[in-house]
């Protein structure tokens, strides 16, 4: 496919690039989202991901597999114009968002209740896939799966990691067709020593640092684990606590 040399701002792909980047609604609607670098272009393409168009940064790479998306070149001052992140070497790409799939087996899932971090959000990604876990869900008032942030954050795993949203009443009725028992991480008398339940076909819940769970999603749980900690520590970043408990959901 021909490349398109741009030069201005007010360029309709260049506008598209922007919007993508910073509007949601815009992203559903139009239902692709913005990735960059080539590191990541290339993971894109190995698992399989729609890449529908590219935005080159002065001059065009060498990428096999992109003889179907749309390749457009700007010089440097127009590419950092368009781009969400600074000092990014390029390029930028599209891709299509992929269609959600409910109804396929989940074997145990991490679920994310309102943890609007899009960083934190695209690391427990990462590790979800890192570890091997069936599914990770999203709940409540979460970061947006395909902010540029969040994607950037999963290195990649978002090509490859199962991700759901599930509105919190749609959550029973899910884990009960996949059997599978609703634990949530709290910081509570009720709570029991992670190593001592049994969360290796279970799903756990993990939520935001400044209020954790939801009492609607508690009331929910068929029990509530805690991560063993020193005295004189209270909590543990969202991420990080995601990754202490998949780890030990994978072993």
């Amino acid at each position: 496919m021909a490349m398109e040399k741009i030069s201005s701002r007010k360029n309709t792909y260049i506008r598209h690039v922007r919007e993508l980047a910073v509007n949601g609604a815009y992203r559903a609607g139009r239902g692709e989202y913005l990735c960059d670098g080539v590191k990541t272009l290339k993971e894109a393409l190995r698992f399989g991901a729609a890449v529908r168009s590219v935005l080159w940064k002065d001059r065009a790479g060498e990428v096999p597999g992109l003889s179907g998306a749309e390749q457009y070149l700007a010089p440097a001052a127009l590419f950092d114009y368009a781009s969400p992140m600074k000092n990014s070497p390029g390029p930028l790409f599209t891709v299509k968002i992929p269609a959600a799939n409910p109804a396929a087996p989940i074997a145990n899932a991490l679920v994310l209740e309102s943890v609007q971090d899009p960083g934190n959000v695209g690391t427990v990604i990462r590790t979800a896939n890192a570890f091997g876990l069936s599914a990770v869900i999203l709940t409540g008032d979460c970061a947006d799966l395909y902010n540029p942030k969040t994607v950037r954050a999963s290195m990649g795993a978002i090509f490859r990691q199962r991700v759901l949203h599930v509105p919190r009443e749609e959550l029973p009725a899910l884990l009960e067709k996949n059997s599978l028992p609703l634990y949530g991480a709290a910081l509570s008398d009720r709570a029991e020593d992670l190593r001592k339940v049994p969360v290796k076909r279970a799903a756990v819940a993990v939520g935001s640092e400044g209020s954790g769970l939801s009492r609607e999603l508690l009331d929910l749980c068929a029990g509530q684990i805690i991560i063993p900690m020193g005295p004189d520590s209270e909590s543990l970043n969202a991420a990080v606590a995601a990754a202490v408990i998949m780890w030990e959901m994978a072993r």
